[in-house]
């Protein structure tokens, strides 16, 4: 028996729903990408790593917030309803999930763009680099 079956799938109406919750969690690159080639601004997409990686490279449009910096008192220009996307590095990174915990304490709608910057560069999307967006 392979490490994949030892434990079995879980049954299919258990499975769907799992996935199908995921969705209210977590978005991809190409969501993203697809909202903002058609001006479809309706979430500000946070991009958590220190402003110096932002600086380094960004996803065009992402406002530059350090998870750590995610307050009350900087989220208070945003309406309560605000959806947030908010992404890191990549999957070897936890600052997406540490700054959805954040947003989700603070009362804030959030979904984490899976993948992070490294995802949106393996789509082949474009980067952006520069201060312009930052919080």
């Amino acid at each position: 028996m392979s490490p994949v079956s030892a434990v079995p799938a879980a049954p299919s109406a258990e499975a769907l729903a799992h996935f199908q919750r995921a969705f209210g969690f977590e978005t991809d690159c190409w969501d993203v990408h697809d909202a903002f080639s058609r001006e479809l601004r309706d979430f500000v997409l946070l991009d958590v790593r220190s402003h110096a990686l932002y600086e380094r490279g960004h996803v065009p449009g992402a406002v530059s917030l350090p998870h750590g910096k995610i307050t009350e008192g900087k989220m208070a220009v945003y309406p309560k309803d605000t959806l947030f996307v908010v992404y890191c590095a990549g999957p070897h990174c936890n600052g997406a999930h540490r700054g959805a915990i954040r947003l989700a304490a603070l009362g804030r709608p959030v979904k984490l763009m899976i993948g992070g910057l490294t995802g949106w560069i393996d789509e082949g999307f474009e980067v952006a680099s520069g201060t312009a967006a930052a919080a």
